[in-house]
């Protein structure tokens, strides 16, 4: 936990006052959202857009206030986790089961920083199974043509009955061999009818934070790769 809490509040630096912020979800991003809510009790001014329902309920219990994606411009920055990063900062998102408004909101941002505790560093994707985010409807036709690309999948389940994310959605969890062409990947999902959105996150990730092997912070940037 302490890896995660180092992390998710050095992400805080990258926030400045009058911001528009990209609140993520997860157990790392957590700590961000806190320290930002003490931030602003020392007068910080920002404005917060919540990747899910369960973070909007935290962002609220901080005191951060909430604007609507529909109503506002742009987001300066989105502070997000994930459940894998590739040297190349390819990132699979999606293990809490908000990855299509996680990517909306990663998308709609000037600046995507990602804090991962080194566990989620990796040689390439795959280990962790894919979230893949379905219509209801023909979830098994879904189901076998996500099946056809090489993955054993799994519908997710919660207390007994298919999960749903806070759109109202299942999620397909798809165990891949080792992704070594995630774009062409992500790009192949998307074209199967009932993909909502998938859990591929290319060449988005602006910058990653982490820690090397001495528990020191190590700043990975997109554009000095």
């Amino acid at each position: 936990m302490i890896e995660k809490k180092i992390v998710g509040e050095k992400a805080v630096e990258f926030v400045k006052d009058g911001m528009t912020v990209g609140l993520g979800t997860g157990s790392t991003v957590y700590y961000t959202i806190i320290k930002l809510g003490q931030l602003m009790k020392e007068g910080l001014s920002i404005k917060g857009v919540p990747t899910s329902i369960q973070t909007e309920k935290l962002a609220n219990e901080c005191g951060i206030p909430l604007a609507n994606i529909n109503e506002i411009d742009y987001i300066d920055v989105a502070i997000d986790g994930a459940d894998e990063v590739d040297p190349q900062l390819n990132l699979i998102k999606g293990g809490g089961g908000a990855l299509l408004r996680e990517k909306i909101i990663a998308r709609a941002a000037k600046e995507f920083i990602v804090v991962a505790d080194p566990a989620k560093i990796v040689n390439h994707l795959g280990a962790f199974p894919l979230p893949i985010e379905v219509v209801p409807f023909g979830v098994e036709m879904t189901n076998k043509q996500i099946r056809l690309l090489g993955a054993e999948t799994t519908i997710r389940y919660s207390d007994g009955i298919p999960y749903r994310s806070d759109n109202g959605n299942y999620v397909i969890d798809a165990k891949f061999p080792n992704i070594l062409d995630p774009i062409s990947l992500e790009h192949k999902l998307n074209l199967i009818p009932g993909v909502v959105e998938n859990g591929l996150f290319n060449q988005m990730a602006d910058v990653v934070i982490t820690l090397n092997a001495e528990k020191s912070i190590v700043i990975k940037n997109a554009h000095e790769k």
